[in-house]
């Protein structure tokens, strides 16, 4: 498995009635394009919920409320943030189901920080199918008083199959 290099797509925009479809247009675009398919909806939805919020918190202007708009896809995570000047930070309420509980829902992870000018809602997914997890073999565990240096070695040689030939009967080790 190769894992992508580091991903950034970055946009500075008015949080505006008009402005929000075009946005998530663009970052499902995005997202396809880095083939994330799976996660323009749920990227989309949270993606919603923090703009409405800087639309509703941080005030609005005849033409919306500045902020900045970040995806980032590094390895195998998928980093979602906007940036408000807005100085109130939010919070996490669970009754109602939206706001920061959705993206919370829709999320591995969620957070907020603090900036000179504002703030940042950042949210998180995991990318990464398991197909593309690399495994490992595991050293298994022992019970209490176990002593155990490494992990456990068969005796004697571990047979290979070679390779397979199907036939009318069905696939046969050659």
């Amino acid at each position: 498995m190769t894992v992508p290099l580091a991903r950034q797509y970055v946009v500075e925009l008015h949080a505006s009635d008009e402005r929000v479809p075009q946005i998530r247009r663009t970052v499902a675009a995005h997202l396809r394009r880095w083939t994330l398919d799976l996660h323009v909806e749920p990227v989309g939805a949270g993606l919603d919920e923090l703009i409405s919020n800087v639309r509703r918190h941080a005030g609005q202007g005849a033409d919306g409320v500045r902020c900045v708009v970040e995806l980032r896809l590094t390895g195998r995570h998928l980093t979602v943030s906007v940036e408000d000047g807005g100085p109130r930070m939010p919070r996490l309420l669970t009754a109602g189901g939206g706001g920061l509980a959705r993206v919370a829902a829709l999320s591995d992870s969620w957070g907020t920080c603090a900036t000179p000018g504002g703030k940042v809602v950042w949210f998180t997914r995991s990318v990464a199918s398991p197909d593309d997890v690399f495994r490992t073999a595991g050293i298994p565990l022992g019970g209490v008083g176990t002593e155990q240096s490494g992990p456990v070695m068969p005796a004697g040689p571990v047979p290979v199959p070679g390779p397979v030939a199907v036939h009318d009967s069905g696939p046969v080790v050659v």
